[in-house]
């Protein structure tokens, strides 16, 4: 924590001194503190830090940044929920690493790269990252954590509900945006465009993600968990009877949550394909409190447990 306690406030401390110097936003003076170190103009003392402790250190300072200017696009996937998705994507990637191939990593609603890169940090070099993000100043921030981090990401500044020029991912990590989609003429392209009114944004990513993964792929959604609820769950339950197969349904403690109206699930799907098959029995489970220890160890047991059990 310490080493992390400093390198925050460099970060912060610089970030101040330029907002009142420049009469920035606080987050944009980030961005510029965080581009100085890459560019060595001034640079942290003390030893050099991990990938993890220089996310984390700022991923404090953006989460700061976010507080102060709340808008409803700028929101952050909170480190637990981050770590519970890499922990998954472990499992369920294990088997497909081939001749030492890196795993292709896919988030079409990258943000400022912090589930990304908490995902990347964990799984260590086995991986290439994919970000695709509209926001200029979340990309540019997500750009920069990727370099100082030293992670491989490459990163698209484009509406990821349109043509995408990329290739297909091996998986996809997404803390979905929620809400409905403003673009009518885009949403008529898909599928699982709503038969009157505005489409679910939501519903689109889980389309466009499809689209993009390879034949096999995993994806690994952070969902409403309210999700086949709405009015419009039919025509997604539907079209992922016909693309996807379901792996599990994971329903994460509401404590991780501000609001229990936006509590989330871990919704884990893999793309069909010609050589593969639906697992006997889709993993139904409740992530236990993330303070308690016991509790913690026997979801993850029951999920090796299942594991074994599909093969």
């Amino acid at each position: 924590m310490e080493t992390i306690e400093k390198l925050f406030s460099f970060i912060n401390d610089n970030a101040q001194k330029i907002e009142k110097e420049q009469e920035l936003s606080y987050l944009d003076s980030v961005l510029e503190v965080l581009n100085a170190w890459l560019d060595g103009d001034n640079v942290p003392a003390g030893k050099v830090a991990s990938k993890e402790d220089i996310r984390k250190a700022i991923q404090l300072a953006i989460l700061k940044g976010m507080r102060e200017n709340a808008q409803p696009n700028h929101q952050m996937t909170p480190d637990a929920l981050g770590l519970l998705v890499g922990y998954f994507v472990e499992q369920f990637m294990d088997s497909q690493e081939k001749d030492g191939a890196k795993i292709k990593l896919l988030d079409p609603a990258v943000g400022t790269g912090n589930l990304l890169l908490t995902v990347m940090n964990l799984l260590q070099d086995r991986v290439d990252g994919v970000g695709v993000e509209i926001d200029e100043l979340l990309i540019q921030l997500a750009a920069a954590a990727a370099d100082l981090t030293e992670q491989p990401v490459s990163l698209f500044r484009q509406d990821a509900l349109q043509n995408l020029m990329i290739d297909p991912a091996d998986a996809v990590v997404c803390d979905l945006p929620v809400g409905y989609y403003p673009n009518d003429e885009v949403a008529k392209e898909f599928e699982l465009k709503a038969t009157e009114g505005m489409t679910y944004a939501h519903h689109l990513f889980i389309e466009q993600s499809l689209k993009y993964s390879k034949d096999g792929g995993y994806l690994f959604f952070l969902v409403p968990e309210n999700i086949f609820e709405s009015e419009q769950a039919q025509g997604l339950y539907k079209y992922l009877q016909k693309t996807a197969w379901i792996q599990a349904v994971i329903q994460l403690p509401s404590s991780l949550f501000s609001n229990k109206a936006h509590s989330k699930s871990l919704f884990i799907l893999q793309k069909k394909s010609a050589d593969g098959k639906p697992v006997k029995e889709v993993l139904l489970a409740k992530v236990p409190s993330m303070t308690n220890k016991q509790a913690l160890e026997m979801f993850f047991t029951k999920v090796q447990i299942w594991k074994k059990e599909q093969k």
